[in-house]
């Protein structure tokens, strides 16, 4: 796998003002897999790229990703059950986390607008179960990722996959990719400007708050604390993460540990002080 940052393109790709008017579009259709469905439509016809799948997740906060949009040229809920299978147990094992998961360790971390691209073969994932759910079943050969950061504590994550039969992402195609890349991300982050965390309700947002109170908390404790903060129970809770309820309790006491606070009531507390 490798990471490269996009330098400002050239020239940039070409595209029919028809697809150009259905990405504009797409960014504020309610349906939410449209701007997905708009992105692979446009790799497909303007750049001539057999990639069957798109997916953009949200990395919010430090907390496990949440699924922005998805589409797959066979249909149905099957690429939303991947995604889905891959933010509640894999998204930790992803290359990706080298990037976005923890810049607080990474001295030299992308700056606020760059656009980084970073590919990642079914056969470099070493963890058995994450190839299997995530590019075995979807019969997945190849992923290649647009990273952008719209706002502080805040990734998007644009994932072209390709399928077996087409084999992985050869050199001539990343640069027609690179081309329409900042396209691409300007259509995520204005797709997200109008459905993003602010749309997610209170608990988002006080999440953000714990965080910035206390950088060091882990996804898995921040996923515990989303959960509490929404009213879930253990079990609820358990039930997202896939894990034990007993493993949700030892993250909320880590957590609670962590901010110095012993229970809920504190924890809306500190999600409330000025």
């Amino acid at each position: 796998m490798r990471s490269w940052r996009l330098a400002s393109p050239q020239r940039s790709g070409q595209i029919s003002t028809a697809l150009a008017a259905d990405l504009v579009m797409a960014i504020s259709q309610p349906d939410a897999d449209a701007l997905a469905a708009s992105i692979l439509q446009t790799v497909g016809e303007a750049l001539s790229l057999p990639v069957s799948q798109c997916t953009i997740f949200a990395y919010e906060f430090g907390a496990r990703p949440r699924t922005v949009s998805a589409a797959d040229h066979r249909g149905g809920r099957f690429l939303r059950d991947v995604a889905e299978r891959y933010a509640t147990h894999f998204y930790a094992l992803d290359g990706n986390r080298a990037i976005i998961g923890d810049t607080r360790h990474n001295a030299q971390p992308p700056a606020r607008n760059a656009l980084v691209l970073h590919q990642q073969r079914g056969d470099e994932i070493e963890n058995e179960a994450y190839r299997a759910a995530c590019y075995a079943q979807p019969n997945v050969s190849d992923r290649l990722s647009l990273l952008m950061q719209p706002m502080d504590s805040v990734w998007l994550s644009i994932n072209l996959y390709r399928d077996r039969a087409h084999g992985v992402f050869e050199a001539g195609e990343l640069e027609r990719i690179e081309s329409v890349a900042p396209l691409f991300a300007h259509a995520a982050t204005g797709h997200y400007a109008l459905n993003g965390q602010h749309q997610q309700g209170a608990a988002v947002a006080m999440l953000a708050r714990v965080r910035r109170v206390c950088p060091a908390l882990t996804p898995r404790e921040l996923d515990v604390l989303r959960g509490t903060l929404e009213g879930a129970s253990a079990v609820e809770i358990a039930a997202c993460m896939g894990v034990k309820p007993a493993s949700v309790i030892t993250y909320q006491k880590r957590a609670y540990a962590r901010l110095g606070i012993s229970n809920q009531r504190q924890l809306f507390a500190l999600c409330m002080q000025p």
